[in-house]
């Protein structure tokens, strides 16, 4: 019997192929809208999760001043290499710790110039910050103690210095400093944030110190905590470590900043989680919509088959019958929108996720999650006219006009 339904209710689909079409819009559009949101918010919270991953592994940021919070201070001293060396010394968590100096210069060779970050650091910057090499070498410990005018370069950098040449072995100038173009590192892209991260020049911080900066002051300490350790821990250590060196009193705030972008990534991401959810539910309010296009043209079917009902019903049709005939076309009308809205946002998504430059994140459990709501709007929005249906009079149904 259930079989002879679904045929029924296709063959009136076929019967009014525009008014079925019509009526399944608000939920191919529904569905389409709530899968196409959820999918492009996951790959932005995968993206975002990436990207500062792509940042190093278990790094902690450590910067004077006070950068975050209500009172927020930016006067305070630098660190000096000293700090550096003391938290490589005396906090064991520690994998890796690389000081680091910054500014923005004019990188020239021949006749081209491009304005860039040139980072002063050891050796330990690239193992910290997960920058891997392309060509040529990195510096060593021996050119950080002798202060080599040595330099390694991104991508970006290369690409308006040198076009499609090869840099390793040219000399560029920063300013007034000339140095030799070591190596060139593997591109990474923009950051979460937006910047360039292949806009950059590494030198050795002495080099930077001495020869570019004129102080030995040390803008930011980057940390990589070893594997299996806790970083929650290895950030008390460093406070302390700190505190002390910076001689604060117990009384005292820290007047520094340890950023740990673990929590940062976790942070984004339960945003953007959020967002994504806040959209989706939106967007399910168009199959709200799409339920009552149903339900106003099945009554107008029921208006319309009248006769047809009341002949089934006078020659022995089961009111549960004409009920379960209606019901299944609500049902195939919206699993048929589900469906096609299900392809439709597919295919967006996938379009969508190339143009945003985002990855493409299938999240099954909402296709199916869609398929089904889809399915449950056209039981419950095509029940009350398949009721109206099964319980009219046969008597008044075969005098409709």
């Amino acid at each position: 019997m259930l079989w002879n339904a679904v045929l029924l209710a296709l063959r009136e689909l076929r019967r009014n192929t525009m008014r079925s079409f019509l009526t399944m819009l608000g939920i191919i559009i529904g569905v389409a809208a709530v899968i196409i949101l959820v999918t492009l918010g996951g790959g932005a919270t995968r993206q975002v999760t990436e990207q500062i991953a792509s940042l190093g592994s278990n790094l902690l940021m450590i910067r004077p001043g006070k950068h975050m919070g209500p009172a927020q201070s930016t006067g305070a001293a630098p660190f000096k290499l000293a700090d550096a060396e003391a938290l490589a010394r005396d906090v064991p968590a520690l994998a890796a710790v690389a000081p680091t100096a910054g500014s923005a210069m004019t990188a020239i060779f021949a006749n081209e110039n491009w304005n860039t970050a040139v980072t002063g650091s050891s050796e330990q910057y690239f193992r910290v910050s997960n920058r891997q090499l392309k060509s040529g070498r990195l510096f060593t410990a021996s050119d950080v103690r002798s202060g080599s005018a040595v330099c390694v370069i991104g991508e970006t950098v290369r690409a308006k210095l040198f076009g499609t040449r090869d840099p390793i072995g040219s000399r560029i100038r920063l300013n007034k400093l000339s140095c030799e173009v070591i190596g060139l590192l593997e591109a990474k892209g923009q950051s979460t944030m937006g910047s360039d991260q292949d806009d950059i020049v590494v030198i050795p911080l002495r080099t930077f110190h001495r020869r570019v900066a004129g102080n030995t002051d040390v803008g930011m300490i980057q940390v990589s905590v070893r594997d299996g350790e806790s970083t929650a821990k290895a950030e008390e250590a460093i406070t302390r470590v700190l505190r002390a060196r910076r001689h604060l009193s117990e009384s005292e705030e820290d007047n520094f900043d340890v950023f740990d972008l673990k929590e940062i990534a976790t942070m984004l991401s339960g945003t953007t989680r959020v967002l994504t959810s806040l959209l989706g539910a939106v967007a399910a309010v168009s199959l709200l919509v799409g339920g009552i296009g149903i339900m106003n043209i099945m009554l107008v079917s029921v208006t319309e088959r009248t006769r047809e009902i009341g002949t089934r019903l006078a020659i022995g049709a089961l009111e549960r019958e004409v009920l379960l005939q209606f019901l299944v076309e609500a049902v195939v009308l919206s699993s048929f929108g589900g469906l096609i809205g299900i392809l439709v946002a597919l295919g967006s998504s996938l379009a969508l996720a190339g143009v945003l430059g985002i990855p493409f994140v299938l999240n099954a459990p909402i296709v199916l999650i869609s398929f089904l709501f889809s399915a449950a709007v056209g039981v419950v929005f095509g029940f009350f006219p398949a009721r109206k249906a099964a319980r009219l009079d046969p008597i008044d149904a075969l005098r409709h006009e």
